[in-house]
Order: structure tokens, then C-alpha cells, then sequence
């Protein structure tokens, strides 16, 4: 545990926040700033452990709202820079800030690459579906038909969905919020923390001038309950604002059933194993999409593996222990010389 007792406050900076009005990034900003201090607390942390790096999007302008180190890259190299910050200086706490254009379009080769070395970074991905920055053009995760700047007759192309990208590139870490579920971004914040590798959370936020009401079949509050799934580790797969609803494999796909109902009891529903190292229901999982099935948010995979920052720490202290040369005079001496 850390001896400093840090409030969400230590981790905001002296800057105006100047996002548009009703931007989802406002409340993710205070989830972060909320998630800090615990993370702090529950890993022995001191703020100078902590570094928030970004690329280019409405999301980068993070940085200079968080009271921590910060580095402000460049377009879709986020995930390089942090890769390179915490191999270099391994004790750091690496904060990635990131959008679903900056991420997975021009920063894509970076963001695979990151998932499956399992560098320990923690990436938070804000999905809204669109390029904010850059005015409204569609992005990798746009839908389906997205009418846009750029797709005026609507988009062609299918979409990205981050959790299929994260899992196939065997990703050990990936879970799910909403932007105005803020409590339950902390939490998985915290989780991501806690997890030794890439973490990552895609946050599904909402751009109130370009792709307004994005996740609104979701993320309404009067029928939330009834549309997404909190998956916590250890408890039954149940849903439903009346807690009545849960979910049952049926061969090789999930299928929503109501309780008491057909036979189907408490009993029947799956129990959340984010630990499960084979990606099958994870998977399935990720892929879940409203009305077929409930949004997945939480934690939905959480399994520990040997991180690329380990692995090449441990390498050098290995050639180091067995090298024969220990400085610059060992090797001008190791071969052959002629002395006057």
C-alpha cells in the first residue's frame, strides 16, 4: 500500500478542460482522475510513477488535463511511444490515451503489435464510432451505413469491433465501459492497473456534434439494464432491470433466456470466468450486440501472462550474468592486439 493518500484532485492539472459541452471525454477524464488515487493506493504508487501519453484526436488533449507526466505524440503512434517508455523505464505506471481513428486505423500495426508482445500498458480506447477532431469523417468502428462526411450515401465498410481485435491478436486483458458509467469505469480502470500486461479498455463514448446518440440504444438510462450485461468474475451471466434474464450457451453460440422460463433456473446461466485462458467464450463474449443479445461491459478477460517488458529485462540480466566482456576495456582487449 502507498503511504501518500492521494484524492482525485492531486491528479487534476491547472488547464481549462476544453472539450465541447456534453462531450463523453469529460466524464472519463473525472473516471481517471477517480481511478488514480485507488490505483495509487492498492500498488504502493507515487504520482511520479504515473505517465498519460497520447496521440492526435479530440482524446489527446488529455494529457494536459492529468497532474502526472505526460507526452503528447503524434497520429497513431501513441502505442510506440508508450511501448518505448516502459522498456526503458520499466517502474513506470503507462497511461495510454487514445481514439478509435488514432488506434486502430493509422495506429493500428502499432496496437496489435502492443496486444501481442503484452507490453504493461494500460490503453483506453474511446470509441465514438467517428473523427471527432477532424470533423466528422467515418472511422474503423463506424457502422454499417454510417452517413458521414466522407460516406454521404453511407459507409460500405464493416466495421471494427476492439474486443475481436484485442482477443485475436491474443490479447490477456480487455474489458468494456460506458462513458457515463463512471463508477464502472474506475473499477475496470483499476483492474487494467492491477493486471501485469496490455490492458485494454474500450470506453464507449459519445460525440455530441458528429456522431451524437452513437450508443444510445445503450446506454439510455431507462432501458440500460435491460440492453447490457455487467460481467463480474465468479457470478452468474444475469441481466435485466428486474434481474431475470441470463445467458446459456446453445452449442456453439450465447442465447439470452428469461428466467423461470422453459425450465431455465439460476442454475442453467453461465458463470463468469474472466481467468479462462482458451479465448472461445471470451470471444463470444466481446461479440455480443444489441437486440441479438446484451452489450458485454467489465471485465471480460483477465488472464495473466509473461509481459514483453519482464521477458526482455529478465534476457539482459541472463547475457549480462554470462557475458565475458563487463566493459568497453573487456572488448577493445578481446581480440587480437598489439601493444608497443
Amino acid at each position: 500500500m502507498s503511504e501518500c493518500k492521494y484524492t482525485a484532485n492531486d491528479f487534476k492539472s491547472d488547464q481549462e478542460v476544453r472539450w465541447c459541452p456534453g462531450c463523453g471525454d469529460h466524464a472519463i477524464l473525472a473516471s481517471v482522475q477517480k481511478a488514480m488515487p485507488q490505483v495509487a493506493e492498492q500498488l504502493g504508487y507515487t504520482k511520479e510513477r504515473f505517465v498519460v501519453v497520447s496521440g492526435i484526436g479530440c482524446s489527446s488533449r488529455f494529457p494536459y488535463y492529468m497532474d502526472t507526466f505526460g507526452f503528447h505524440s503524434i497520429h497513431g503512434r501513441a502505442t510506440a511511444i508508450s511501448t518505448g517508455l516502459k522498456v526503458a523505464n520499466p517502474t513506470m505506471s503507462v497511461w495510454q490515451i487514445t481514439g478509435d481513428g488514432d488506434a486502430l486505423a493509422i495506429g493500428g500495426n502499432h496496437f496489435i503489435h502492443a496486444v501481442r508482445r503484452n507490453i504493461d500498458i494500460n490503453i483506453l480506447l474511446f470509441n465514438n464510432e467517428i473523427y471527432g477532431l477532424t470533423k466528422g469523417q467515418y472511422s474503423p468502428t463506424s457502422k454499417l451505413g454510417a452517413i458521414t462526411k466522407t460516406s454521404p450515401y453511407g459507409t460500405v465498410e464493416q466495421p471494427f469491433h476492439p474486443g475481436e481485435l484485442v482477443l485475436g491478436a491474443h490479447g490477456h486483458f480487455f474489458a468494456r465501459s460506458l462513458d457515463v458509467e463512471m463508477a464502472l469505469s474506475s473499477e475496470v480502470m483499476l483492474a487494467a492497473a492491477k493486471h501485469d500486461g496490455t490492458s485494454v479498455v474500450e470506453i464507449l463514448q459519445n460525440c455530441v456534434i458528429f456522431n451524437n446518440g452513437a450508443h444510445a440504444t445503450i446506454s439510455d438510462k431507462l432501458t440500460r439494464a435491460d440492453r447490457v450485461i455487467y460481467l463480474k468474475h465468479g457470478e452468474p451471466m444475469i441481466f435485466g432491470k428486474n434481474r431475470d434474464k441470463g445467458l446459456v450457451l446453445d452449442g456453439f453460440r450465447l442465447r439470452a433466456v428469461e428466467l423461470g422460463k422453459d425450465g431455465f433456473t439460476e442454475d442453467n446461466i453461465l458463470v463468469h470466468d474472466a481467468h479462462e485462458p482458451k479465448f472461445g467464450l471470451h470471444m463470444l463474449l466481446v461479440g455480443m450486440q444489441y437486440p441479438d443479445l446484451p452489450v458485454a461491459l467489465g471485465v471480460i478477460r483477465d488472464v495473466p501472462s509473461p509481459t514483453y517488458d519482464d521477458l526482455v529485462r529478465d534476457q539482459i540480466a541472463d547475457i549480462q550474468k554470462n557475458a565475458k566482456m563487463h566493459c568497453m576495456d573487456d572488448l577493445l582487449r578481446s581480440g587480437e592486439v598489439y601493444e608497443l
